[in-house]
């Protein structure tokens, strides 16, 4: 049955790995490039280090974003051309026919359909998600990001278990619907629904969130790159978005702050005075005349922030794996479970078929 499997999934598993190969030649060339200008700008700098750090940020700053939505783009496409057809495809053309009137159980046809190529896909994801990890390593020493929706899904571990829930939700979609198309597009809209779902609704509350006062007098502008773009952030608390709102004498200010390594998870906050009451027009630097900065600097008004600490992340990483790698066994025991009740269901159904025929001949 290994064999089998291995002869049925040979194809896809090679061009996987000679795409895999293509891959790390390109991150490992690039890779190598970055950190050498990391070193001789960054590392070593002995000058205007801010500007070293935005140059940087600045110029792999779209290479990242596309080696990053690589490696989050992996675990669907391990759903979509691994996972769906899967079983889909036997149950398609009726060759799961043939397997299950030899000596191999249906159990034991699903448990090597699963593991074999889980595996595989698992490893496919691990290696390209080690490669990524390390390319972007100079980069994300100077943004201090690693929190953000797109570069926490896109590094570490945690795309491990993507793979694997991947994987196995096209399975079972193979196993439902029983046609390959309509199970590749039932995983792929399922697949990235919960991608948007999970950072945005459930992770920011893996943990609780602790909360602080922000003195604005201490902000910094976010940095802004020399395309108009944002750079490396500064240490401590940066302020990367203020919004005037309101009219008149009730016009106020929404704060925005980001804080390297630290993943903010709240709103921008309202300006509050020393007795933590939301401070308003001039009192709360709310004039559309001057730089609310200019005013920050010389008021005692703060914001508070509820965020998540840098030193959470390996935390969070280990809890969202643990999640989708536990979504990935439920879902294997779905396809047990519902490959055992409509195998006894047939079973049921063409035993009273026979009993029906041998009747009426009698």
């Amino acid at each position: 049955m290994i064999w089998l499997t291995w002869r049925q999934y040979r194809v896809q598993t090679l061009a996987a790995l000679a795409v895999l190969a293509a891959i790390a030649i390109f991150l490992v060339v690039t890779g190598l490039q970055m950190r050498d200008l990391y070193d001789s700008t960054v590392a070593d700098c002995r000058g205007d280090c801010e500007r070293a750090r935005n140059a940087l940020v600045v110029e792999y700053r779209t290479l990242t974003y596309y080696v990053t939505s690589l490696l989050l783009a992996a675990p669907g496409l391990i759903g979509l051309f691994w996972g769906a057809p899967l079983i889909a495809r036997e149950l398609e053309t009726g060759t799961h026919r043939l397997i299950w009137n030899q000596s191999i159980t249906r159990g034991h046809w699903l448990l090597v359909k699963l593991a074999g190529v889980g595996l595989a896909a698992v490893a496919v994801t691990g290696l390209l998600s080690l490669l990524v990890t390390w390319w972007a390593g100079p980069v994300d020493r100077v943004n201090l990001d690693r929190f953000t929706a797109l570069m926490f899904s896109g590094r570490a571990i945690v795309p491990l278990g993507y793979a694997a829930f991947a994987f196995t939700l096209g399975a079972c979609a193979g196993l439902l619907i029983r046609r390959t198309v309509p199970a590749m597009a039932a995983t792929l809209v399922a697949f990235v629904a919960v991608q948007i779902l999970v950072p945005f609704a459930i992770r920011p509350y893996y943990m609780t969130p602790e909360r602080t006062d922000v003195a604005l007098s201490s902000l910094v502008m976010a940095p802004i790159g020399s395309d108009g773009s944002s750079g490396a952030p500064a240490d401590g608390w940066n302020g990367n978005h203020v919004q005037l709102m309101g009219a008149g004498d009730d016009t106020y200010l929404r704060v925005g702050v980001l804080k390297p390594g630290v993943w903010v998870v709240s709103d921008p906050g309202a300006v509050l005075d020393p007795a933590g009451n939301e401070a308003r027009g001039d009192k709360g630097c709310a004039d559309p005349k001057t730089d609310p900065f200019d005013c920050f600097a010389k008021s005692d008004l703060h914001i508070e922030v509820d965020y998540q600490p840098a030193d959470r992340y390996w935390t969070f990483q280990w809890i969202e794996t643990g999640i989708f790698l536990a979504l990935s066994g439920l879902l294997a025991g779905f396809c047990a479970w519902w490959l055992r009740r409509r195998t006894s269901s047939h079973a049921s159904r063409t035993y009273f078929r026979v009993a029906r025929t041998f009747s009426s001949l009698r």
